[in-house]
């Protein structure tokens, strides 16, 4: 019988597509790459065209002589890869490496690991697309070009170890500028009034001070608001307006890289990089008992929301058994996003391979991060494919002399794709987005009685800090990197201390700013926005055909390598100063300074390398030790995480991953930290074990109690109090 070799990238694939196919498929993994530039030299000729050099990836010899073996007992060897530029040379590499005739067809794909999409792809191979070949070398080449240029830099004008990416220093640039806009921002005070309006048999509802003089009203002071109360005073309330209308909402598109990666963060709690390595696994596929193995869901890496034929008519009869006919939506149009360039529509959305697999029907046989992840793009796929929600809305003015009140309440009529799945926001995008509640039975020309007026002084607020989600969002937006780059570049940013993560918020660091300056002082290119931008689109028409791979290198590094003589000689030795600290080296009575460390800050003696004392670098927190007279201080795990334990430790090996309260526990009295929910705010819970309290926090959703928990008006002593 002859034999086929099938070539795939990890051994969980290979374990996957080998039970699809028949006894005549030999199914092996190359583990990734087999051939890279070489790490200790640049590997790229730019005299020769840009020639790259090659190299075997350190470690793959073995693999590589497996694969050189398999290949003499087949009579046909299938390369089947990614699906994507970087897939396709990969089968490039293997075929080069194994002498496999460059007409024939030996590269297959497929969007998802079912039986009938790899089967279907083994019976059409093609020949390789140079297109998408070039497009990764130039890629590659880029970012060769100017990381082993500028970080060589970098090493001699401040320190050793930095490096400055393509990429990754746009990434900096955006949060250092936004950290700049927050710095720069000046407050200002304005005031709002809310209205608790009655109507007789009704429930209260709340309006607020929208107009004066038929013109909306900006109120900046207490005087200013204390005046408006004056004019109120003895003030008749009555409904001038009344607006009825339905208003619709459409569902969310199913998932992108991008936006899997957002949600699975605000939804999760999961960073880009665990989203990207649980997404692979299902992908790749998974046990699931008497059904056998298979992926569970396409292809990860895509920026298209097209959805395939099949799968159409297949979720559309799944709604319409489940919910009925009404529930299935309208098709729409494959989109990108906000992002530059064109729809890479190779590939699908990612969504479930079968929408009959229903979460809870699989979840005994995946972890819980791949049941959660898994249960997420399921949810989200299907209610892309339902039909709108619909609301009747009601805007009310309420009139008093020359001012206006405004109350508004909605209902919902039909409820659509929210039977199922709703859209997470970001904090900044939730302005204005609280819940409508109901409103009574009114009448224009009817009074009303006014039972409080709430004034309430505001300030104006600073854009807030990215997050993993908002900064994976506006790198989408701005064209910036590919669907495969975010968390690499998230991951790196961080390692290399230009940025810290805290509260899930980007802060730059000192030297991420100074990294920053010198970058827009003297390679403004490099960390321009739109120029990193219109380089990605250029790589797209490399894919396409329309641009020379080596023509696209030649124009950005002509001008590159001018900019880097000048700035070389240009560029003084910059210098970063170490924060000194009032604490007293035991060895040697120098004062110990803050230093920057693979695992965050710490403290060291100036004196290096005479004196190598070291030590960690503790936070006070403001709360008391619960078990003895310590005071619990922050710290960092290896991994970066950050905890919280007693400064007297090892004497006292108390810790906790949750952040601790300054209140007390108002039944035993022991320390309280703070539980989230995700998406739902947070509470307190008692450590102790044996009580167990709850205290809900004020950012609850108002009007939601737990009969089981402590009131959230209760009378908390403070952390440093003691209990009486």
């Amino acid at each position: 019988m002859s034999k086929i070799l099938v070539i795939v990238e990890s051994p969980a694939k290979a374990k996957t597509i080998g039970k699809f196919l028949g006894k005549k498929y030999i199914v092996k993994a190359s583990m990734g790459h087999v051939r890279d530039l070489p790490k200790s030299q640049f590997g790229v000729n730019v005299k020769e065209n840009f020639a790259p050099k090659y190299i075997t990836i350190r470690g793959k010899g073995d693999i590589i002589k497996d694969l050189k073996n398999a290949v003499k007992k087949a009579d046909q060897v299938l390369i089947a890869s990614d699906p994507d530029r970087e897939g396709e040379a990969i089968a490039w590499h293997l075929q080069n490496i194994l002498d496999i005739p460059a007409e024939k067809p030996c590269r297959i794909e497929f969007n998802e690991i079912t039986k009938q999409a790899i089967q279907n792809a083994a019976r059409n191979p093609r020949t390789i697309d140079f297109n998408r070949v070039n497009a990764q070398q130039a890629r590659r080449i880029l970012d060769r070009l100017v990381g082993y240029n500028l970080s060589p830099l970098l090493w001699r004008k401040i320190k050793k170890g930095l490096s400055a990416g393509r990429v990754q220093s746009v990434a900096m640039r955006l949060i250092c500028d936004r950290e700049a806009e927050i710095q720069a921002f000046e407050q200002e005070e304005y005031w709002t009034l809310n209205g608790l309006f009655v109507k007789n048999g009704w429930a209260p509802f709340e309006g607020r001070l929208l107009k004066h003089k038929n013109k909306s009203i900006k109120i900046t002071n207490e005087k200013k608001m204390q005046e408006v109360l004056d004019e109120l005073k003895g003030a008749h309330y009555t409904i001038s307006k009344i607006v009825r209308k339905e208003k619709t909402r459409r569902p969310a598109l199913p998932f992108t890289t991008s936006t899997l990666q957002q949600e699975a963060y605000r939804k999760l709690n999961f960073t880009a990089r665990k989203t990207m390595m649980v997404a692979q696994q299902l992908y790749e596929g998974l046990d699931l008992g008497k059904e056998g193995t298979s992926g569970l869901v396409t292809y990860i890496r895509t920026d298209s929301t097209r959805v395939s034929s099949s799968a159409k008519e297949e979720v559309q009869k799944y709604i319409t058994e489940r919910f009925g006919a009404q529930y299935v939506g309208k098709a729409t149009a494959a989109t990108k996003g906000k992002g530059k360039g064109k729809v890479q529509d190779a590939h699908e959305a990612i969504r479930p391979t079968a929408i009959q697999r229903e979460p809870e029907q699989i979840k005994g046989y995946l972890t819980n991060d791949q049941y959660k992840l898994y249960k997420l793009i399921w949810s989200r796929f299907l209610a892309s494919q339902m039909s709108q929600a619909v609301y009747d809305t009601t805007s009310v003015d309420i009139s008093a002399g020359v001012y206006i009140f405004r109350a508004t309440g909605s209902v919902i009529v039909f409820p659509g794709f929210i039977k199922v799945y709703t859209e997470s926001r970001d904090s900044e995008d939730k302005e204005g987005d609280k819940e409508e509640g109901l409103l009574p039975e009114l009448k224009e020309g009817e009074e009303v009685e006014a039972r409080s007026l709430t004034p309430k002084q505001n300030f104006t607020q600073p854009p807030p800090r990215y997050t993993e989600a908002t900064l994976v969002k506006i790198l989408e937006e701005k064209g910036i990197g590919r669907p495969s780059t975010y968390a690499p570049i998230i991951e790196t940013i961080i390692k290399r201390a230009y940025v810290v993560r805290e509260k899930k918020q980007f802060y730059p660091t000192e030297l991420g700013d100074i990294v920053v300056a010198l970058l827009k002082n003297h390679f403004h290119d490099i960390i321009d926005v739109q120029f990193t931008a219109g380089l990605e689109e250029k790589l797209d028409k490399i894919e396409e055909g329309e641009q020379d791979w080596a023509q696209v290198l030649d124009n950005f590094y002509q001008p590159f390598s001018r900019t880097l003589e000048k700035a070389e000689e240009e560029i003084g030795h910059v210098k970063i100063p170490d924060e000194v600290t009032e604490e007293i080296c035991e060895q040697c009575g120098r004062n110990l300074v803050i230093k920057m460390g693979r695992y965050g800050k710490f403290l060291a003696c100036p004196g290096f390398p005479e004196c190598r004392n070291t030590k960690p670098l503790l936070e006070p927190i403001g709360v008391n030790c619960p078990r003895c007279a310590g005071e619990l201080v922050a710290r960092r795990s290896k991994k970066g995480r950050k905890f919280f334990g007693c400064s007297r430790y090892p004497e006292c090996d108390f810790v906790t991953w949750d952040q601790p309260a300054k209140v007390r526990c108002p039944n035993c009295g022991d320390l309280m930290v703070e539980k989230k929910r995700s998406g739902k705010g947070s509470y307190l819970l008692c450590v102790n074990k044996e009580c167990g309290c709850k205290v809900e926090s004020e950012n609850k959703t108002a009007g939601k109690k737990n009969s089981k928990s402590a009131k959230a008006d209760v009378n908390l002593p403070l952390a440093g109090e003691t209990r009486t």
